[in-house]
């Protein structure tokens, strides 16, 4: 409220906050803000004044759960940090594993993690040789369980390792070394820039190197939600040229539509819709000597989430734009 009433804000963009989509969603309907960020809360995706470019934990946790899926596990293990809302979260991957017949167990995680051996072992032994684990944990954390796991010998007692949009980055990857190469693979929200290097992404990479050198975790996924909430701004902004009203900024925001990007798989909409979850198709990665590559190009995830089934029933699946690689 106080860069709106004080410092006279008159739109709000790059929302990245734990609980902010759920504080203030009933404020930003008052005053017709239409807010556009890179949320966390489930507010940030399931109103119509939030919409963000990024999936946010419940939507990359069932992309992740959706390609252990596909590898066909007898069980999946799905666990996530002790924080709030674990519940509407864990709703996404238990519908997907619901849908495909797959026994799912679902655990949380105080954290910081102070006994990372115990929760790796733990984890292995639940899954099964056959089965798949899935982590939804800030890269610190999740890298904290890999290395435990490496650290045991655990990494090939299960069929296979996932983890939603944190772990695509790079730091986690050079960390963790070879030994992981093709044996975890993350959910990507956006295109990997590893592996892809249209004029888009080299644009996004060049202001990245020009006035991001402290930006946490550098290149992947965070940073690329920041570019895309500045290109989207930008481009709304300029069609409707001014005066920058409170009015006028957020019926520019909310008219934007067929947004087409390389960093993501589909054209981004905000649009006059109960609900917004416009990134709702993305890619699965894996590390690979030190860097994140794509594993998985671009898919759909599913509607078995039924949030999912709910915004394309609103909205429309918007066409892949398949981002091009190299």
């Amino acid at each position: 409220k106080q860069l709106i009433q004080t410092d006279h804000v008159v739109g709000i963009v790059g929302v990245f906050d734990l609980l902010e989509c759920t504080i203030d969603q009933s404020y930003w309907s008052q005053l017709g803000i239409y807010e556009m960020g890179a949320g966390i809360a489930p507010e940030c995706w399931s109103t119509p004044h939030s919409a963000a470019v990024n999936m946010g934990p419940r939507y990359s946790s069932d992309g992740a759960v959706q390609y252990g899926l596909s590898q066909h596990p007898s069980k999946v293990v799905f666990v996530q940090s002790n924080v709030p809302g674990t519940g509407y979260i864990a709703a996404g991957p238990k519908a997907l594993a619901d849908a495909s017949h797959t026994p799912i167990t679902e655990l949380t995680e105080n954290v910081p993690i102070n006994d990372a051996n115990s929760v790796a072992l733990d984890l292995v032994n639940k899954a099964g040789s056959n089965g798949w684990v899935v982590l939804n944990f800030t890269p610190p954390e999740a890298l904290v369980i890999l290395q435990a796991a490496q650290k045991l010998g655990l990494e090939d007692r299960v069929k296979g390792w996932g983890c939603s949009t944190p772990c695509n980055t790079d730091f986690l990857a050079s960390t963790l070394g070879a030994k992981w190469n093709h044996k975890l693979f993350v959910n990507a929200e956006l295109t990997s820039p590893d592996d892809h290097n249209g004029p888009e992404m080299q644009q996004y990479k060049a202001i990245l190197k020009q006035y991001g050198s402290a930006v946490a975790g550098g290149l992947g996924s965070f940073s690329e939600m920041g570019y895309l909430l500045g290109k989207f701004l930008t481009d709304a902004l300029q069609k409707d040229p001014g005066p920058y009203t409170m009015a006028n900024v957020n019926a520019a925001i909310k008219n934007i539509k067929d947004e087409k990007t390389e960093l993501l798989c589909q054209p981004w909409v905000y649009g006059n819709y109960p609900l917004h979850i416009p990134n709702n198709a993305d890619f699965t990665t894996t590390p690979d000597n030190g860097k994140m590559v794509t594993a998985q190009g671009c898919f759909n995830v599913s509607s078995a989430d039924p949030q999912i089934a709910q915004y394309r029933a609103a909205a429309g699946t918007a066409p892949s734009t398949n981002p091009p690689t190299g």
